[in-house]
């Protein structure tokens, strides 16, 4: 399957499937803050082997957001994501399938018979999936068999693949944790490099006073000595006050600009790579054309990846699926750098169908209802909720400008202190 054409256009179930929980959902797969289509290495394996436990042509480790089903590793097929409200998988993530969901023969289940995948190749008839849990009642997405012909799954078989999903969520959380750790080891070395620069000179001085004390000896007169301890008082003081206003301050921002990002940080520059690698199949799909600049003069600075990419990603999904055949999308990554502060400025503008006054305050006050899209595509109506709560919790704003007919622009200000 090739990867435009995972991404097509369907009939659409009017009725998707949404879990009670969704919101709470949505914002622990967020927490996770996962770089999708960077995570087939680490999960490889348990797809094989899960393939093979039930076997089947295909296995499938699908991560669900609001709009789109990432597959996050597969094994028998290439395909990196699809329309959510397309995908086998949104019921499987229901709080009523929560042992397993399982369709025999996918084109005769009116939900899937006019699917893709199964009126073309690769012609699937059988799933079955395991729910991702994090928790009894928070499901991130699920792992899934399927196969181009009739299947019969043992219960044995049933509950080994349950055991393999339920370790390919402690892979999930072990990813999580391992990138925290790296992220809080490169903090601390340069806390260590910056604190051993700073304070050398200082410490340097005062043991040299000492040394003119030793050397001195009994020649010294009692004016000088103390003259020299006022010194050394002095530099000690300033140690101690330089010590308080190291631990006080952002250790990244003094020389940001000419170093290197590490793993847990985006340039703008590669965040433009990352978006048009993630949402540019969803745009060419549609028909759109998404265009994503990163400003120069900032381009290479580096910033904490911190929820960026979800916010990000749910503001453009949104504007594909509200934006007509031929429409645009231009994203904009931008920064203002200021004194003592750098503020990320990004902006999502679109030609599609715009929002009514009454429904840009509601998103702004964060509870949205869902809409249909352009394409007939069905909304959950939990995307840009999601976004006005992580943008707040990153103490930044969410502006929206937008007429009926006449496209819509989100505009976000978010303060890189906030975001690390």
């Amino acid at each position: 399957m090739d990867q435009d054409k995972s991404f097509l256009s369907v009939e659409i179930d009017q009725n998707p499937p949404i879990p009670a929980n969704e919101m709470k959902r949505l914002i622990a797969l967020s927490d996770l803050d996962l770089d999708y289509l960077d995570l087939n290495k680490s999960f490889a394996d348990w797809t094989k082997l899960a393939a093979k436990v039930a076997g089947t042509s295909i296995s499938l480790i699908n991560l669900i957001d609001s709009f789109t089903q990432w597959s996050a590793s597969s094994y028998g097929i290439e395909l990196q994501q699809m329309p959510r409200e397309e995908s086998v998988c949104q019921y499987t993530i229901m709080e009523e399938n929560s042992g397993g969901f399982e369709v025999n023969d996918l084109s005769k289940d009116e939900r899937f018979k006019d699917r893709f995948y199964v009126t073309d190749a690769p012609h699937l008839k059988y799933y079955y999936g395991v729910p991702l849990k994090v928790d009894e009642d928070v499901v991130l997405g699920a792992l899934c068999v399927l196969h181009d012909d009739y299947k019969s799954l043992s219960a044995e078989k049933k509950e080994m693949l349950e055991i393999i999903a339920g370790e390919v969520v402690n892979r999930i959380k072990i990813h999580h944790a391992v990138a925290n750790l790296k992220k809080t080891v490169q903090e601390t070395n340069s806390i260590k490099n910056r604190v051993a620069h700073d304070i050398r000179g200082p410490i340097g001085g005062i043991i040299g006073l000492a040394e003119i004390i030793q050397m001195q000896g009994n020649s010294n007169k009692l004016e000088e000595v103390l003259e020299f301890i006022a010194l050394i008082q002095k530099s000690g003081k300033s140690v101690l006050e330089l010590a308080d206003e190291i631990l006080s301050q952002n250790f990244e921002s003094s020389d940001s600009s000419k170093r290197v990002p590490k793993d847990h940080e985006f340039t703008l520059s590669t965040l433009k790579s990352k978006l048009e690698d993630m949402f540019n199949p969803q745009a060419m799909s549609k028909k759109v054309i998404l265009e994503v600049k990163a400003s120069p003069p900032f381009a290479e600075i580096p910033f904490p990846k911190n929820k960026i990419l979800q916010i990000l990603g749910n503001l453009i999904s949104n504007s594909i699926k509200f934006t007509p055949a031929e429409g645009k999308i231009e994203v904009t990554l931008d920064m203002e750098v200021l004194d003592q502060q750098k503020i990320l400025q990004f902006k999502v503008k679109d030609t599609g169908v715009g929002i009514t006054p009454e429904k840009i305050d509601e998103i702004l006050k964060g509870g949205t209802t869902s809409s249909n899209g352009t394409s007939g595509e069905k909304g959950f109506g939990f995307g840009l909720n999601l976004v006005q709560h992580l943008v707040k919790g990153l103490k930044g704003r969410l502006l929206v400008n937008s007429n009926l007919g006449d496209g819509t622009e989100f505009e976000l200000i978010i303060p890189m202190d906030a975001v690390s």
